[in-house]
């Protein structure tokens, strides 16, 4: 019996401990990978007007953006972002070799969720930050 994508897909179910989409969630609700997708999705601009068009990044420009970051979360963030097929790494051989990063139409479909995702942190942060408090307080 011959098994079809569409029967493969049906038998991932992430509630079960040997699903690989476990893994995959794992990865992506990781910080550094949501704001690496928001950057180069186009969302690092937050003026009024901006254009949030995805664009390519050099690994310099990231870790200026992305502050707290080290040069080895970051390193191994993009590596594993490539290998899932959500990023392509670029190498144009120029003196210094130019290294660029891009959102792959996998990546750019995942973006649209983490830029939702970052939004909606960045708009309920004194509220959350509010129930924290009333929360501690009540805790002391």
């Amino acid at each position: 019996m011959t098994t079809t994508k569409a029967d493969k897909k049906a038998e991932y179910n992430a509630f079960l401990a040997v699903c690989p989409s476990r893994q995959l969630l794992d990865r992506i609700s990781d910080k550094w990978v949501v704001l690496i997708l928001c950057a180069l999705g186009g969302d690092a601009s937050e003026q009024p007007g901006a254009s949030h068009a995805p664009k390519a990044m050099r690994f310099s420009e990231l870790a200026r953006l992305l502050a707290g970051v080290s040069q080895k979360m970051l390193t191994q963030t993009l590596r594993a972002l490539e290998r899932d097929g959500l990023l392509i790494r670029t190498v144009t051989p120029t003196v210094p070799v130019t290294v660029t990063y891009e959102l792959t139409d996998l990546g750019l479909s995942l973006h649209h969720l983490t830029r939702g995702l970052r939004e909606w942190a960045q708009t309920h942060m004194d509220q959350v930050l509010a129930h924290r408090e009333k929360h501690d307080a009540r805790a002391s």
